[in-house]
């Protein structure tokens, strides 16, 4: 199929008549008919059939349509690198991080960092750490932002702060807390689990074996602030990162650290051949402080 006759079809079965397609494309009736029955004899398959009335997309035409909505998310995604391309420069910061920061640090670094740069755009993605290396890879961001990043011979790793994990709880369902939460403590306990726990959930649950921990996995989610609002709801315990808690404790929301800690790094990834502009090294300046902060900080 070619391009003219993809961007027919795909206007055709998204909108549901032709008229409207050849409106939304602004050329004749008569001219898209010509088109997409030049592509179904083309393809030797019906793609469409009238029912009292209506145009009724085939199955056909439902399989062809998904490799379609591809082809038209890449090219807008193509239009919108095209746009940017004046922007690529020391002025425009494009970042990755995993939802954890995305909640309250990474906004709070950038809000800073623009009332010193105002000049400076920033484009961000909140990823899973697969995702992360994906949009690296892609050269979709320039730098990324994650915990603990596996090793590997393209990426470089910089260490920005050191996190722990803890446990958030509903302050009426662990009244006598400590400062601290013994592992064992959540032995048969209703606790929100990870299904994708990336390397903090790998590390937690490596724990609970070596301790021999028994939790009951009551809903399992993929996101750390999910489980957290689960929490607040009263679905179980969740084990967070200390960025979502300070994030999202308070009004009856608490978290502690547990015993053994299980410590973790903030890490700062780029690919080996595009280390990070001037400009963005003073962004990551900023987010180390906006890391290293306790309670509610506020913008200044």
């Amino acid at each position: 199929m070619r391009f003219r006759q993809i961007e027919v079809f795909h206007a055709i079965y998204t909108i549901g008549s032709i008229s409207g397609a050849a409106r939304a494309l602004h050329v004749s009736q008569p001219a898209l008919s010509k088109v997409l029955q030049h592509t179904e004899q083309r393809l030797g398959i019906a793609l469409f059939r009238r029912v009292r009335g209506r145009l009724v997309p085939t199955d056909e035409a439902h399989a062809l349509a998904i490799e379609a909505a591809e082809v038209f998310r890449r090219l807008t995604s193509l239009q919108k690198a095209a746009g940017k391309l004046r922007f690529l420069t020391d002025g425009h910061i494009r970042l990755a991080v995993v939802p954890s920061l995305g909640l309250a640090v990474a906004p709070l670094a950038i809000a800073r960092f623009r009332t010193q740069h105002p000049q400076v755009t920033f484009e961000v993605q909140t990823l899973h750490h697969d995702d992360l290396f994906r949009a690296l890879y892609e050269r979709s961001c320039d730098i990324a932002i994650g915990y603990d990043a596996p090793p590997h011979p393209r990426l470089q790793r910089r260490t920005l702060a050191d996190g722990e994990l803890e446990v958030m709880f509903r302050e009426q369902d662990m009244p006598d807390v400590g400062e601290r939460v013994a592992l064992q403590a959540l032995q048969d306990r209703d606790l929100i689990g990870m299904t994708t726990g990336g390397p903090l959930g790998d590390l937690f649950n490596r724990e609970l074996q070596r301790l021999e921990v028994r939790v009951r996995e009551v809903v399992s989610n993929q996101t750390f602030y999910i489980a957290a609002g689960l929490t607040r709801c009263g679905a179980g315990l969740s084990i967070v990162d200390e960025f979502t808690a300070r994030a999202i404790g308070g009004n009856g929301l608490a978290s502690r650290p547990l015993t053994p800690a299980l410590g973790f790094k903030v890490q700062c990834m780029f690919l080996e051949d595009r280390p990070p502009s001037r400009l963005t090294e003073g962004f990551l300046t900023q987010l180390v402080t906006a890391l290293g902060e306790r309670g509610a900080p506020a913008i200044g």
